[in-house]
């Protein structure tokens, strides 16, 4: 898929005041820690490919650190993914309504997603304090479990945070609108000025 000529540009939000600016440092903040994390994750996988058939010596902690950065990735890509429209779309009944049922059905849409976001959210909340009271520690790394998990409310927080303002700039806006500031189209998303 080619990337939009936006996406070649820094995010800038489109939303009013401290609103955007906390918009996009968030942005800016997840497209660190994703790069990072794969990055990191790929170095890691290297080098210990590298130990193992150069010295016979595995590094012992690589499983580890490679499973605590698939959850930090997968759970900040969530956020991002639907800052960018960049989520799966099951669009064969959404293609063929008009625009207007395209509108009605794109904010039921990002309203339901983001009650389910905010609901896995909490839920992973408890998860975590449940691990946490178990007690349980990475056997390599010596770190408590839970903490490999900290980035998975977040991630469904900011996610559900992603798609209400979705769901409010269709009600607000006269295009239909995958993302804040993504307009609805395939291949080159056009993106708002």
């Amino acid at each position: 898929m080619a990337s939009s000529e936006g996406e070649k540009k820094q995010y800038r939000s489109t939303l009013p005041g401290f609103l955007g600016t906390l918009d996009t440092f968030i942005s800016r903040f997840e497209a660190l820690i994703l790069a990072g994390g794969v990055i990191l994750m790929a170095a890691n996988t290297v080098i210990n490919v590298v130990c193992r058939f150069i010295f016979q010596y595995s590094i012992f902690f690589t499983e580890e650190l490679n499973r605590i950065l698939i959850i930090l990735i997968t759970f900040a890509g969530i956020g991002y993914a639907a800052r960018y429209g960049r989520h799966i779309r099951m669009s064969a009944i959404f293609d063929i309504l008009s625009p207007r049922l395209r509108k009605i059905l794109m904010i039921a849409i990002a309203i339901i997603t983001a009650i389910t976001m905010f609901a896995l959210c909490y839920f992973s909340i408890g998860y975590i304090i449940k691990v946490a009271s178990s007690g349980r520690i990475l056997p390599s790394l010596q770190i408590p479990v839970f903490t490999i998990f900290l980035w998975v409310p977040v991630g469904f927080f900011v996610t559900g945070i992603q798609y209400a303002l979705t769901a409010v700039k269709n009600i607000t806006e006269k295009d239909i609108y995958l993302s804040t500031h993504v307009l609805e189209g395939y291949d080159d998303d056009e993106l708002e000025v």
